[in-house]
């Protein structure tokens, strides 16, 4: 039977799903390296494998967000997770950039099939502002963890042992879903679902403003993590010493999702969203234009935690605004869309004008931004996102 989703069985069960779903934006760097330095693919080659996986999670995201009120979340969290482990398993054992390719893809299918559905249930919780702020929290240390072990045991036993921990970490993540994967509240007459036989009502236009806003923060967070390095080299800091601006990263990633919980209650979303996208900017052009370490140093590690706490609020506002769970369902697509096209729109631009346009482009993500969650009322209730729950 599955669990209740604020149980604490549930909670957990989401907490490793999250974790799961989420492990290629704390891998990333040693996933691409690992192609490159074990298995001779070109820088192109790499990032292109992890971006089949990428689309592989939006496509999934975007196929099944529609369609989530009608899914069983447990099941395809546990079948997607299985998938995604069989994909890795099998990526192990091969070296062929063609079935390498197969296997990414296949992987992103399944995983984000299971992600989607693990936002979906979390956005149909009692507190979804707070319950998303508790995965996040497990992630950091996750991250923590991984980030900790797993180069060592690559250094140990060879690169393509990565494939085999991403198998296992699935793997896990599938066997919780069986057993204790929660069960998303029944929809309420009227509130949700519309008459009897009806289809669901469309998503409210603020809904779709509040996901674009989202978006252009997770693109300027993959432009500017995908350059940052190569900035402060640019800049005439030693490897050595951006390294270590590197490594307070994953530590200070632990704060600001156990924060956004606290301040809940105390700070508005929509006025957190609306300060939010400028300092993320702002972040940005110091990264991009630092003449002195200790300002790189401190923008580079705290530039993660402001999306972090943004998307805390934005998630359970919207999560409010849309009681069916359906566009929060579509998480993974917004993170992974932004997390595809950064990269490439922050090369075009260093490759024409240079670092510091990063800067300037991070600006103009962040006026769209602050113009679509503007678009968001300032509070919202499941009863009042549908009043004929009334």
């Amino acid at each position: 039977m599955p669990s209740n989703v604020d149980s604490r069985r549930g909670r957990i069960a989401l907490m490793v799903a999250h974790c799961a779903g989420m492990v290629d934006l704390i891998a990333l760097p040693l996933w691409v390296g690992a192609l490159i330095s074990h298995y001779r693919f070109d820088p192109q080659q790499a990032g292109g494998l992890a971006t089949l996986f990428l689309l592989g999670v939006v496509v999934a995201s975007v196929g099944l967000a529609p369609r989530f009120a009608r899914l069983n979340g447990r099941r395809v969290a546990a079948v997607g997770f299985a998938v995604g482990a069989a994909g890795f398993a099998a990526a192990f054992k091969v070296t062929d950039y063609a079935t390498l390719a197969a296997l990414h893809a296949g992987s992103g299918l399944g995983i984000g099939a299971a992600l989607s559905v693990t936002h979906g249930t979390i956005a149909r919780s009692a507190q979804p502002h707070r319950l998303f702020a508790l995965v996040g929290i497990a992630l950091g240390f996750f991250a923590v963890v991984f980030l900790a072990a797993t180069p060592q045991v690559m250094a140990a036993t060879g690169a393509p042992t990565l494939f085999a921990v991403f198998a296992g970490v699935m793997l896990l993540a599938a066997a919780v879903a069986v057993l204790a994967f929660p069960a998303a509240p029944a929809p309420r007459q009227g509130a949700e679902t519309g008459p009897a036989g009806h289809a669901l009502p469309p998503l409210d236009k603020a809904v779709w403003f509040g996901i674009a806003g989202i978006v252009c923060m997770t693109v300027v967070q993959a432009m500017t993590f995908s350059f940052l390095e190569r900035a402060g080299s640019a800049r005439g800091f030693e490897r050595q010493a951006i390294n270590a601006a590197l490594v307070p990263i994953g530590l200070v990633n632990l704060f600001p999702a156990a924060l956004a919980a606290l301040l809940e209650r105390h700070w508005p979303a929509r006025g957190v969203l609306l300060v939010a996208p400028l300092v993320q900017a702002a972040i940005t052009a110091t990264i991009m234009n630092a003449s002195g370490y200790p300002v790189f140093a401190v923008a580079v590690a705290v530039f993660a935690s402001v999306i972090i706490f943004a998307h805390t609020f934005a998630f359970g506002l919207l999560a409010r605004l849309d009681p069916t769970g359906r566009a929060m369902a579509a998480t993974p697509a917004m993170l992974m869309a932004g997390s595809a096209i950064g990269p490439v729109l922050g090369g075009t631009l260093v490759k024409s004008l240079g670092y510091g346009s990063l800067g300037v482009a991070a600006g103009l993500m962040a006026v769209v931004a602050v113009a679509c969650f503007s678009r968001l009322p300032s509070s919202a209730s499941r009863s009042a996102a549908h009043p004929a729950a009334a």
